[in-house]
């Protein structure tokens, strides 16, 4: 699948290239980055858009194709491309040719669910980063950019079919008898969401840009950065339909507890009968804290056939994952930072944001690739230094975190599991931790503590899903594999975007291997740097 990692400063322009499989056609595409007033919940602010949209526009190739994209920002503040942050919807279809190894879709329509702040995001991030608390939750949820008709100030009956609509909600139609792929994204920052259709059945066809063996379910739970391919039979009497989404909230921590919405439409559906208007048929939510449909969910995703995952190991990784308090410096009441067997300190964290630094000059790719001393270390644990039990009742003198801008070294090709364990410190919490560079196996999950001598009867070595985001049970733990087979310096890290703030990452150096293909590239003499 395509990578992309990019940071550029304002007023920056940078070539991005994307190779989408091998041997397809070459797209070259404009992105510029931009403030633009967008209203939204009756308030006119500043967003930062591209080419003028929100969300962007959606970029749509075949597999094996190749994409040039060259980035303008234009905005006041420094940006990160990764199709997240400023986002839109990056769809590949089959090589030409080819068809998808499900029955072929009448029509796909992109369904990308974000969160909208009334205030300005920057902002928000900048008081909790200054405080140490949470930052403030999110005002609305949104289906394509849109808050829809359950939040103030909605322009109700107001619907428009337009994907990027300036209307507050927006509307799939489809025919009776048809078959839709709905290409499902959470590009929300901070919380994980329920997604369901009412009085439809949802066959999961992929996930992460992985095909997956179908199976049907009522209700998503996606992650943030997490994507779900569902195919939708049409077979309902015609009428409109609510898509909604809510929160699924793991943590006993504030959230936003608002209800999103998009309409299904089937085409010529009666808006009234005899002057009374027909609403919408609402579907039945999840609780915001229903691990149980979540945990029912995550566990049905399987690979389409036997895929190879790796059965030797030369990496046994065990790696805790969960909330920490720091000590206090003089100036403030608390700070929460999060627990991960690496942490960066508060002198590391102001760079957070220019991807991999720990210096003003320096990333930790570049410091590998020139050999420059003493910016990182390799001692990053492969086991937690203490053991204790992790989701019970924990010390208190074992909630400090331990801070330090450390890696764990791979060799290439070697054969790595990572135990995810999650902790109960502070609170509990689904964590959706995922891994730059990599597609991995998810082989098991489960509730409590990890036990290698009888939790391995778990793990699925025929036909593992292969994602790129694992979401970490409440107080439980997944099992990922993979081949180090991608080198250079991957960010591991948790995808709700405070925690990683918070420092919950750190960072596998997987070293170079025999060939040139098998070796980090020189980077090219324009590369923005830090």
């Amino acid at each position: 699948m395509p990578l992309v990692f990019l940071s550029l400063a304002n007023h920056q322009h940078f070539e991005v290239l994307i190779r989408i499989g091998r041997y397809g056609a070459i797209y070259v595409a404009m992105e510029q980055i931009q403030a633009t007033p967008v209203k939204r919940l009756c308030k006119i602010r500043n967003t930062i858009t591209v080419n003028g949209q929100f969300p962007g526009p959606t970029l749509e190739v075949n597999n094996g194709d190749t994409l040039v994209i060259n980035v303008v920002n234009r905005a006041r503040y420094n940006v990160t491309i990764h199709w997240a942050t400023v986002y839109g919807s990056l769809t590949i279809h089959p090589k030409e040719g080819e068809l998808y190894p499900f029955p072929n879709p009448k029509r796909e329509t992109p369904s990308l669910l974000g969160e909208w702040w009334d205030a300005n995001p920057i902002d928000i991030v900048r008081q909790a980063t200054r405080t140490g608390a949470a930052p403030n939750v999110s005002d609305a949820y949104t289906i394509n950019g849109q808050p829809a008709d359950l939040y103030r100030c909605s322009s109700k009956g107001k619907f428009q079919s337009m994907r990027h609509s300036r209307q507050d909600t927006t509307v799939v139609l489809m025919d009776f008898g048809e078959t839709i792929l709905l290409r499902v994204i959470n590009a929300a920052l901070n919380q994980a969401l329920f997604f369901t259709v009412a009085n439809h059945k949802l066959t999961v066809v992929g996930a992460d840009a992985s095909y997956v063996q179908p199976f049907t379910t009522s209700v998503l739970m996606l992650g943030p950065g997490q994507t779900t391919d569902v195919l939708i039979n049409c077979n309902q009497p015609p009428a409109k339909y609510h898509i909604a989404v809510r929160a699924y909230a793991s943590a006993q921590s504030p959230f936003d507890n608002t209800t999103t919405t998009a309409i299904l439409e089937y085409k010529n559906t009666a808006c009234s009968v005899q002057g009374i208007k027909i609403n919408p048929v609402f579907p039945s939510l999840p609780a915001f804290n229903d691990t149980a449909t979540v945990t029912s969910f995550t566990t049905s995703f399987r690979s389409p056939r036997k895929v190879g995952v790796p059965t030797e190991i030369d990496e046994n990784l065990f790696f805790t994952v969960g909330l920490g308090l720091n000590n206090c410096p003089e100036d403030c009441l608390f700070k929460l930072r999060e627990l991960s067997r690496s942490k960066w300190n508060s002198i590391h964290r102001q760079y957070e944001q220019c991807v991999f630094c720990a210096t003003d000059n320096f990333s930790i790719l570049q410091t590998h690739h020139q050999g420059i001393p003493g910016i990182f270390s390799t001692v990053f644990p492969a086991v937690p230094p203490v053991k204790f039990d992790y989701t019970g009742t924990i010390s208190r003198s074992l909630w400090q975190p331990i801070s330090g801008t450390k890696v764990y070294k791979l060799k290439y090709g070697a054969r790595v599991q990572v135990v995810l364990q999650g902790k109960g410190i502070v609170t509990g919490e689904n964590h959706p931790v995922h891994l730059n560079g990599y597609d991995f196996y998810i082989i098991a999950e489960g509730f409590g503590n990890f036990n290698p001598q009888t939790d391995t009867a778990k793990f699925n070595l025929l036909d593992p899903p292969i994602r790129n985001t694992a979401s970490v049970p409440v107080n439980g733990w997944s099992v990922i594999r993979f081949f180090a087979n991608n080198p250079g310096v991957w960010l591991m890290h948790c995808h709700l975007d405070v925690h990683i703030t918070w420092g919950l990452g750190m960072s596998f150096l997987v070293e170079n291997g025999v060939s040139e293909l098998e070796a980090v590239e020189e980077p090219p003499v324009d590369l923005p740097v830090c």
